[in-house]
């Protein structure tokens, strides 16, 4: 029963500290969608794709309005098109990207994952015909993400693709370089990627999935903020216990639309992600909550164990509000989408090997950082190897999204518009691992994967 003192507490979130539900997201299945005629597949997933989300835009608008709670975005993942593809007799996979997108203007949300491939332990032929046609597809359309997971835990990792993810995402970056090289902002490479992740550019419907579902993705770096200022001074333990008890009351707030918005449209109620998820707003910011708990700026000595106690206090909080919290579910740490992340950046106080260190402890990992356009490849796939091995250890999910900016040197500044903000180009260590990445094969797993 939520009280009236919960009501109030809520309504000071979102008039005053930037709460709000940054996506309801539909996972729509496309199994039965496969085609050996291209022509007809795609129009099989058209049709299914504004069949089943033709209202959803309508009732996150509807939501929004009766509750009073802010909806940022309406978003759609599908199962990995190379799953769906594959039976299918053309080389070009790009007339599926144009018909993902199609259908999501159709039906009118802001971006649609599932360009996707899985090929953490080897290729299959619709795996890297899907992975070669990556750049031309998000050159060529506006609203589809795509994403590849190369590792897990269990299969080691994949430095095949970690070698072709290299090149996929500087042919990526060159295709769209008349925007800054948008398209890498809708690229993500995975290790350990989960299945019912609300959250673009790696969203994706995974094959455990059910037919259909509604997952809610919400968001409070401000809400954290503000209430750790009453905890100012205070032992580490008691910001912790904040930040839980905020967390709890941020993950009602989503429960409660996630079920409104299940019930609406008359699909299954999948998650609640309940990660901090910043953007370039003055106050709505993880790097802002980093140096509440004391830091002088994000980057300082110290920044990874303060954001492990953010990571670990609202992953608790949030599992006492919802018996269904999935997704990532901690804090995001976005360059380009986080106003203290870009000025630590711009003055050098944040470095990407800083960044690769709180990767071990946060949400995710390499998120919306631009670098020199002339970066090569091999060094691309190989702070992709790095990312995938601190996951593949670890046992947790971790992704690199990297944007080589073309024409661009460090110091510069990128601008890539509305919630993926913009960025400074940051450096990069050019000592080359191109002959350790040119050996290709895979990395075996680790021993904890055999836990059977």
């Amino acid at each position: 029963m939520i009280n009236k003192g919960e009501i109030l507490q809520t309504i000071e979130m979102i008039d005053q500290q930037h709460l709000d539900v940054r996506t309801i997201t539909m996972g729509i299945s496309l199994r039965d969608c496969g085609c050996a005629d291209m022509n007809k597949s795609c129009d099989k997933i058209y049709d299914k794709i504004c069949r089943k989300a033709g209202n959803l835009v309508r009732t996150g608008e509807a939501i929004e309005r009766e509750f009073g709670i802010p909806i940022v975005n309406k978003r759609i993942s599908v199962t990995p098109i190379s799953l769906v593809a594959e039976c299918c007799e053309a080389n070009d996979y790009v007339p599926f990207a144009k018909a993902l997108d199609r259908a999501a203007k159709e039906v009118g949300v802001d971006f649609l994952g599932g360009y996707s491939a899985l090929v953490q332990k080897g290729f299959t032929v619709g795996d890297e015909r899907l992975i070669r046609s990556i750049p031309e597809a998000l050159a060529e359309t506006e609203l589809v993400c795509s994403s590849v997971n190369v590792g897990t835990t269990r299969a080691g990792i994949n430095m095949d693709a970690v070698r072709l993810m290299g090149e996929t995402v500087k042919k990526t970056a060159e295709l769209t370089k008349h925007q800054g090289g948008l398209g890498c902002a809708k690229l993500v490479v995975f290790c350990n990627a989960v299945e019912d992740n609300p959250f673009m550019a790696g969203a994706f419907h995974g094959v455990g999935e059910p037919e259909c579902e509604i997952n809610v993705g919400v968001s409070g770096p401000g809400v954290v903020w503000q209430a750790l200022k009453s905890a100012k001074g205070a032992p580490l333990d008691v910001a912790a216990e904040t930040i839980k008890k905020t967390a709890f009351r941020i993950t009602r707030v989503g429960q409660l639309v996630a079920q409104e918005a299940s019930n609406r449209l008359g699909v299954p109620f999948g998650i609640v992600d309940l990660s901090l998820a910043p953007t370039a707003t003055i106050g709505d910011s993880v790097a802002d909550i980093l140096e509440e708990l004391g830091l002088s700026s994000v980057g300082a000595p110290g920044t990874t164990a303060a954001l492990a106690l953010l990571n670990d206090a609202v992953k608790k909080g949030g599992l006492m509000a919802s018996s269904s919290v999935g997704g990532l579910s901690g804090a995001f740490i976005p360059v380009s989408e986080d106003a203290g992340m870009i000025a630590a950046a711009r003055a050098g106080r944040l470095t990407i090997e800083k960044l690769e260190a709180m990767t071990c402890v946060c949400s995710v990992g390499l998120d919306m950082i631009a670098i020199p356009g002339d970066t090569p490849a091999e060094t691309i796939a190989g702070i992709i190897a790095d990312e995938a091995a601190i996951g593949m250890v670890n046992s947790k999910t971790t992704a690199v999204r990297v944007i080589p900016v073309p024409g661009k040197s460090v110091g510069d500044m990128v601008s890539f518009g509305g919630l993926l903000g913009e960025a400074p180009v940051m450096p990069v260590n050019t000592c080359s691992p191109a002959e350790f990445i040119l050996r290709g094969g895979r990395i075996p797993a680790p021993l904890q994967s055999l836990r059977n």
